[in-house]
């Protein structure tokens, strides 16, 4: 199993939400799990309802028998700071760059150099061990930046390569990248049964392929649960308003003809969307890649939630 799981989508489609109960699912069982956010948004600590993330890793939850899903918001301008310590030994010197606007105007105006602090960062709690030997985490995930972006975001050697030919930022990206390019890092597409979600979602796939960066699987996430079967679906999307309003008459239900019409509609309006996602899910099986499914929680997303989504990615294998 992938020790780096990569969560994108497009926005809307709950990648963040998804990333949490993948963390959470892997952590099942007395597994170590790093959740990873690399945005800003603090949208782990909202889904966990906890304290906004500092710049270090934190315990929390815990997961089904015993495991635990530690989080850390990775922040650009602190890991620039990590890395001038590590190569370059400033200390107190890189905290005076930092005052005088150095750091930001690095990370701002090289993209490329930010991009690989952020999957740096992560890339090194996947090969941190222990004094004995053992690995800190069993798994990373990390909740990334959406579809547009997330191969350009990964392919950091590439970004870097006009800037740094050799040194330690060349070393580094080099060093990412073996590890983003290895059987130890799945990347995951987030999105929902609807066409832009899908064809956003293809057309990531294939830039990932196409940079050679390893695709796990498509989760579908918000899957809403069909009401009428299929001989009822087929029936709603005809009209036989009048047949059912006279069957209905006949049985003695007064007013039927001002009933049947709402109830119809809506029936009509869910066979539609059952057969619009009949039609993206054709469109997902030609990507060729395993899926899972997770559903629309009606009451939101919260704690409880989060657990129910784990158990469901669980029991369809999702991090396999």
């Amino acid at each position: 199993m992938s020790r780096l799981q990569v969560v994108s989508g497009k926005g809307g489609t709950g990648k963040t939400t998804v990333a949490a109960a993948l963390a959470l699912a892997l952590a099942t069982e007395g597994k170590r799990t790093l959740l990873v956010e690399v945005e800003g948004r603090q949208g782990i600590a909202q889904l966990f309802d906890t304290e906004p993330l500092p710049y270090e890793e934190r315990k929390i939850a815990v997961a089904p028998g015993g495991g635990e899903v530690h989080a850390l918001a990775i922040d650009a301008e602190r890991a620039l700071l990590d890395y001038l310590q590590m190569f370059y030994k400033l200390g107190s010197a890189g905290r005076a760059l930092k005052k005088l606007g150095a750091i930001d105007f690095a990370t701002t105006i090289a993209p490329g150099v930010r991009d690989v602090l952020l999957t740096g960062k992560a890339c090194e709690a996947v090969r941190r061990r222990t004094r004995q030997g053992t690995y800190v985490y069993d798994y990373v995930v990390m909740d990334a930046p959406p579809t547009g972006r997330i191969t350009r975001f990964l392919n950091v050697n590439d970004e870097v390569a006009g800037l740094a030919k050799f040194g330690p930022i060349h070393n580094q990206a080099q060093a990412v990248m073996r590890v983003l390019k290895s059987p130890q890092t799945q990347v995951h597409l987030v999105t929902l049964l609807e066409e832009m979600p899908v064809q956003e979602t293809a057309d990531g796939i294939a830039e990932l392929r196409a940079a050679e960066l390893p695709v796990g699987r498509v989760i579908v996430n918000m899957v809403r649960p069909h009401i009428l079967d299929e001989e009822a679906v087929r029936s709603a999307s005809g009209d036989r308003r009048a047949e059912i309003a006279r069957a209905l008459t006949s049985a003695g239900l007064s007013g039927a003809g001002h009933l049947v019409g709402p109830l119809l509609d809506q029936a009509a309006d869910h066979a539609e969307r059952v057969e619009l996602e009949r039609e993206q899910r054709t469109a997902l099986g030609l990507l060729d890649l395993p899926s899972s499914e997770l559903p629309l929680l009606s009451e939101g997303v919260d704690l409880a939630g989060l657990y129910e989504l784990a158990t469901e990615l669980r029991k369809q294998g999702t991090g396999s």
